[in-house]
């Protein structure tokens, strides 16, 4: 066989292991959102993946690393949305108007698309306590980043400060709420009229309502959509769930 040849048997053997490992983590990361990560197993994964208990072995090692895996794709794909929002949102706006867009926009994403939040709860009632170590301690940017808006608008605004670990876990607090308790939203919001998607835009309002008080946002700089994807950048989340599509095809 030519040199040629063997690169390109070498880089398809490349392309089918890294598909391989992609398949893994989207049907792992699946049973660890439906049922939590203790009551997985590998070889739970090894079935739904259509690949051997060895080869998840060979790749990954522990179902430990395949959640680590996960989590570090989770962290990219945010760091790229946080880019392209803060581009999209420009450099012309006061600090709490900016701090007001991008942390109601963020949780747009988390109502839209929950998953993260599920991994990350249900890391939190792991034993151990590892799994959510790993992940905040790989979240030194994001949380650098917040750090800086807030010192940003404080500086700003000396007069109304804010707290930005409160206003955190506010986030934190919508975005969890409505991927745990969503059965209870339409006791909460009745109306016959009303659908999934309208119930998840009346929760995003009242963080919405949060954030407007406590940034002192004026009433004609509030953002009002008429559908939560208005404040998405959709085309990144299609290409994240298409990704997944592809590796569980």
């Amino acid at each position: 066989m030519s040199c040629t040849a063997d690169r390109k048997q070498g880089r398809r053997s490349a392309e089918d292991a890294e598909k391989t490992k992609c398949k893994i983590m989207c049907v792992a990361s699946q049973l660890f959102c439906e049922q939590g990560f203790d009551r997985v197993s590998i070889r739970n994964i090894s079935e739904k993946a259509g690949v051997s208990h060895s080869l998840i072995r060979h790749h990954f090692g522990s179902k430990e690393k395949i959640w680590q895996s996960i989590s570090d794709g989770l962290h990219c794909f945010m760091e790229e949305y946080r880019s392209r929002l803060m581009e999209e949102m420009g450099n012309n706006m006061p600090a709490n108007e900016y701090l007001y867009h991008f942390a109601t926009k963020m949780l747009a994403l988390m109502l839209v698309n929950p998953a993260p939040i599920q991994l990350i709860a249900d890391a939190v009632r792991q034993e151990t306590g590892e799994l959510v170590d790993y992940f905040i301690n790989s979240n030194d940017s994001m949380q650098s980043f917040f750090l800086d808006l807030a010192s940003k608008h404080n500086a700003q605004f000396p007069e109304s400060t804010v707290d930005i670990y409160e206003f955190k876990w506010q986030m934190m607090l919508y975005s969890h709420g409505a991927a745990s308790l969503k059965p209870f939203m339409q006791e909460i919001w009745p109306e016959e009229t009303m659908t999934s998607d309208d119930r998840l835009l009346a929760h995003w309002t009242m963080f919405e309502g949060y954030a407007a008080s406590h940034l002192a946002i004026a009433p004609e700089q509030r953002l009002k959509p008429s559908h939560l994807e208005e404040l998405v950048i959709m085309d990144m989340v299609k290409a994240w769930n298409d990704a997944l599509d592809e590796s569980n095809s």
